[in-house]
């Protein structure tokens, strides 16, 4: 299993487009070799550098299906339940408004370099899960249920 994107490599640095200091939109990404069975994905980004007891959630999009082979540059932010992939929807991230959808990141300045990584996990069978929910409450959801996962890392850093 493999997660991906065209806009970076695992390790490099993600573009200033998607993060808080450029257009703060969300990268595309696409993903292959799932497991045999995989009946639904799951992503989650998130920041374990973060200044806090728990990493930092930027991103999560769940009840993706299968077939999906990615997602694309941009889905729509505080937007809950998805057109593309359909079916598929979003959660809340640690961001205190708007926090629905893709935040990009913005680490505090001068805290050194942060890596966000983007999980992906292929799950045996649909989430029967709500629209908008707290990770907590996706990872929940998902125990039991994974098949595999795979992890692309970016960094960021602000001076």
């Amino acid at each position: 299993m493999r997660i991906t994107s065209p806009a970076f490599s695992d390790g490099e640095r993600i573009p200033k487009t998607y993060t808080e200091d450029g257009n703060n939109i969300s990268p595309p990404l696409a993903w292959a070799d799932l497991p045999r069975n995989t009946a639904e994905l799951a992503l989650i980004v998130d920041d374990p550098d973060a200044p806090r007891d728990d990493a930092f959630v930027h991103w999560t999009v769940y009840r993706i299906p299968a077939a999906t082979p990615g997602l694309p540059e941009n889905l729509p932010r505080g937007v809950e339940e998805l057109r593309e992939p359909a079916g598929a929807a979003q959660g809340r991230t640690s961001f205190g408004k708007h926090n629905v959808g893709y935040r990009g990141p913005a680490p505090p300045k001068g805290h050194g370099v942060h890596h966000y990584h983007f999980r992906l996990y292929a799950l045996d069978e649909p989430l029967v899960l709500a629209a908008g929910v707290e990770r907590s409450a996706l990872d929940a959801a998902m125990r039991g249920h994974i098949l595999g996962s795979a992890e692309l890392v970016a960094t960021y850093e602000r001076a």
